[in-house]
């Protein structure tokens, strides 16, 4: 694993008025800081800055001579505070509704600004990180060349705000939070398609259907490598996604970023609805050229874009197959 690295950002004012000092901590893989065009790649709600490597997350997308070629970039991921990647029992947040999705675009973008970095070749996340990443562009309309939220979306809907408020009412009120919250996230993040594909009503035993053992080693497995105060302000911070957050309507605030903007949605996705995602393109396009947005077709829900790498790869790969003297030309800029 790459080593953690941290940038101390004190005296931090939450949109909620209270100030904190924050360690952020930070990974990079691929080629060295300053020397190629960057990427930051924001994680999801129970992921980390371990993007690749021995227990990365997304290994099927980044990496030598894949996708997103760390032969070629630079990949930067910072970990969203409180998440307890760091195992450092100081820099976890108890008082997890202090924060908004938007305070963490703005800790990102201070950390960025501690890095001395003012652009950025691409964001890419997926979920929360997605949320993240359209915030960060709203905050810093002229940072980012490539936006690409996947499996996400400018705002948390209604329906997204009720299962984060069941969440919140099972990690505050359950015997076992942390496992019990978890078994009914995965109800969410797959589809009744997909588990039915899966399981078929078989049984593990005479006592336990197959579905029902799954659901149990996804609460235990999570039980065992998060922290209760992680999920909780994980949680909250996809509950308050909203780039409108600081007044305007949605696209008097997205018209106003000049990045390249590469929507990906999941036709079967639970929780962050295609409909709501071609909407925001229809209306994004009435006024900005330079947005698309492309489709994964799949039966497995929100977790789509963890599983179908074929597709996100060949969604992706015209923006990252850049020429090499385009590329130089980036480096250079950033340097």
């Amino acid at each position: 694993m790459e080593k953690l690295k941290y940038l101390n950002i004190s005296d931090f004012l939450t949109d909620s008025g209270k100030t904190y000092s924050i360690n952020l901590s930070y990974q990079t893989f691929g080629k060295a800081l300053y020397d190629a065009p960057i990427v930051l790649v924001n994680h999801a709600l129970t992921a980390n800055s371990n993007v690749i490597g021995e227990q990365g997350w997304w290994n099927d997308l980044i990496g030598t001579n894949k996708c997103i070629d760390t032969n070629l970039y630079t990949i930067l991921a910072f970990n969203i505070p409180g998440n307890g990647y760091d195992n450092k029992t100081e820099n976890l947040i108890e008082n997890y509704k202090d924060f908004t999705a938007r305070d963490i675009a703005k800790l990102f973008a201070l950390g960025l600004k501690k890095l001395k970095l003012d652009q950025l070749f691409a964001v890419i996340g997926g979920s929360v990180g997605g949320g993240i990443a359209w915030e960060l562009a709203a905050l810093k309309p002229n940072l980012i060349e490539h936006l690409i939220p996947v499996a996400t979306d400018w705002k948390s809907t209604d329906w997204l705000i009720a299962n984060c408020h069941i969440q919140d009412a099972i990690l505050n009120h359950s015997s076992e939070p942390l496992a019990d919250a978890r078994m009914h996230a995965m109800t969410l993040y797959r589809t009744p398609e997909s588990l039915k594909q899966k399981f078929e009503r078989t049984k593990k035993n005479d006592a336990l259907f197959n579905i029902e053992s799954w659901l149990n080693y996804h609460g235990d497995t999570l039980n065992n490598r998060f922290s209760l105060s992680a999920y909780k302000i994980m949680n909250q911070i996809l509950r308050t996604i909203d780039i409108t957050k600081e007044g305007g309507a949605f696209l008097e605030v997205a018209s106003k970023i000049t990045s390249n903007i590469h929507i990906i949605t999941i036709n079967s996705d639970l929780f962050f609805k295609a409909e709501e995602n071609w909407t925001t393109f229809v209306e994004l396009k009435s006024v900005k050229e330079n947005v698309n947005i492309h489709e994964i077709k799949s039966i497995h829900g929100h977790d789509a874009f963890l599983i179908e790498f074929d597709q996100l790869a060949k969604f992706l790969k015209p923006i990252f197959k850049v020429k090499v003297n385009t590329l130089e030309h980036a480096s250079k800029s950033v340097a």
